[in-house]
């Protein structure tokens, strides 16, 4: 059976080196997945994601003319479009049971505190800065 471009496929690590991992395929064809198709993060070691005789799936990228064949893990994987996990803390659990209006006017507490932080700390630089510029001027 010929392997066609984009046909995922089990293989068997035959060999790592550190530009990627050849795998025998079905058949007894053999391909390689370089460094950059192994895992979707950055991979500084092929031997960190893979070990000799590791049956993995592989999809086929390309077979050239004289039947070398580029293969992708990375790729093989299933796309999942699930957005990141949230750890929601303790705080948040209060704000489930709250009311709407409860959420707005505490929203609103937070961030006028917050504006008279910086306004304060605005006014104690602009203060500085102008005691330290009439320290320099001379009269």
């Amino acid at each position: 059976m010929a392997l066609s471009v984009g046909e995922i496929v089990e293989g068997t690590v035959t060999g790592i080196t550190n530009f990627g991992a050849f795998i025998r395929l079905p058949e007894g064809e053999s391909g390689l997945v370089h460094i950059s198709e192994i895992s979707s993060d950055y991979v500084e070691k092929v031997a960190d994601y893979l070990k000799k005789d590791q049956k993995v799936k592989v999809k086929v990228l390309s077979v050239s003319k004289d039947d070398k064949i580029s293969l992708s893990i990375r790729q093989a994987k299933p796309k999942t479009n699930k957005p990141a996990e949230i750890e929601w803390n303790k705080e948040d659990d209060k704000l489930k049971s709250m009311s709407f209006e409860d959420k707005l006017s505490k929203f609103l507490k937070d961030s006028n505190e917050k504006m008279d932080q910086i306004k304060t700390r605005d006014t104690k630089k602009g203060s500085g800065m102008r005691a330290k510029r009439m320290s320099n001027m001379n009269f």
